[in-house]
C-alpha cells in the first residue's frame, strides 16, 4: 500500500495512525465500539444523513444530533469484566 507520495506505508504505520483499523489483541467489544462510534460520528458530520434521522424519528436536528452524540459514549453498554476484576470480586467473598 503506498500514500500518495509514492512512499510505502506498512500495516503497523497504518494502526498507528487510525485507531479503528484494530490489531491481533483487540477484543471484539473494543472492535465493536470503534465501529458503532465511527457510523455515529458519520451521521453527525454528515447534515443529509442526520435530518434523515431527524424526520424518520419527527424530531429536531439538534435532538437527533445529541442523541448521537450521547451514544458515543459507550455506545455497546459498559464493557465486560475481564478476567483480573472476577478474581477480584471472588477474593472480596
Amino acid at each position: 500500500m503506498s500514500n500518495p507520495g509514492g512512499a510505502v506505508i506498512s500495516a503497523e504505520q497504518l494502526k498507528a495512525r487510525y485507531i479503528g483499523t484494530g490489531h491481533a489483541d483487540m477484543s471484539k467489544y473494543d472492535w465493536v465500539t470503534n465501529q458503532h462510534r465511527d457510523t455515529y460520528a458519520s451521521h453527525v458530520a454528515h447534515y443529509d444523513q442526520l435530518s434523515y434521522y431527524a424526520v424518520a424519528q419527527n424530531e429536531s436536528i439538534g435532538r437527533v444530533r445529541l442523541q448521537f452524540l450521547d451514544k458515543m459514549i459507550q455506545p455497546c453498554g459498559p464493557p465486560p469484566p475481564t478476567k483480573d476484576v472476577d478474581k477480584m470480586l471472588e477474593n472480596e467473598d
